[in-house]
């Protein structure tokens, strides 16, 4: 088996280290990954200037570039063949509710999905790679199972893990959980630069909204390893009809005045 390992942290977090060392005798294993961290650059793709590849001296690949842009120019020729697995991480920091729709480490899994390729991404739910191996091992045993069962090579899907930073004794049971709700971020932080100029930061992440049993948030508080199946139609189906009949309404043009 094949597989691509990457990620948004860069080549050189702990995360991607410890996650090659734990599929590399399971699997033939490329790292291509952010030359720098890439947090929360979801799907982006750098259309406007050249990517550079890069060995370095563990043999990892990496590209001056997005996530994204790791597994994209890696599948349509920088391997020269199709992987059979794309795994991204193992992430500094969860990649839950909201989060998903920013992460770097999701993206670079869903660019794999995107090409017809099975991906998986792993996240650690607190920062600061406390307990990675475990992290790592629970990663090796999840594409481990996925081979017994033969869904590698049965059809594209994309899978967002995310595990609490426990030892491996201590880690629950994985648990098939819906995405959960994020409240909005923090307001922006406003700092004056040496120059008298406004400078502005992004808030951080809002505290979970939605943590009811069922969710990832939920699921992981618990000690659980969380496993949500994610898709990429972002289409409002329930919401289609609703809209149909608006549109019809809209096509009417104005209605004249009384």
């Amino acid at each position: 088996m094949k597989i691509l390992v990457s990620n948004d942290d860069g080549y050189q977090a702990p995360g991607i280290v410890a996650l090659y060392e734990a599929l590399k005798d399971i699997a033939d294993v490329e790292v291509i990954a952010p030359e720098q961290n890439n947090s929360a650059k979801s799907n982006a793709l750098t259309l406007h200037s050249p990517l550079h590849v890069t060995r370095a001296a563990n043999g990892f690949r990496y590209i001056n570039g997005t996530p994204a842009d790791c597994v994209h120019i890696a599948v349509t020729g920088l391997l020269g063949y199709r992987p059979d697995l794309v795994v991204s991480g193992i992430n500094n920091g969860a990649n839950m509710g909201d989060d998903t729709i920013y992460s770097g480490t999701v993206g670079a899994a869903m660019e794999g999905y995107l090409f017809g390729v099975p991906s998986i991404a792993f996240s650690q739910v607190e920062k600061g790679w406390k307990h990675i191996d475990a992290a790592a091992q629970k990663a090796r045993e999840l594409v481990l199972q996925m081979l017994q069962q033969q869904l590698v090579g049965s059809g594209a899907w994309l899978l967002n893990i995310n595990i609490p930073n426990l030892p491996l004794a201590d880690l629950k049971s994985m648990k098939v959980c819906r995405l959960g709700r994020r409240h909005a971020a923090e307001a922006v932080i406003t700092q004056e630069s040496p120059r008298g100029e406004t400078m502005y930061w992004i808030g951080g992440a809002g505290a979970a909204k939605d943590d009811a049993d069922g969710t990832d948030f939920h699921a992981t508080a618990q000690g659980h390893v969380a496993m949500t199946p994610l898709k990429v139609d972002l289409t409002d189906h329930d919401y289609l009809s609703y809209w149909a009949q608006t549109a019809a309404r809209l096509a009417q043009g104005p209605r004249p005045a009384a």
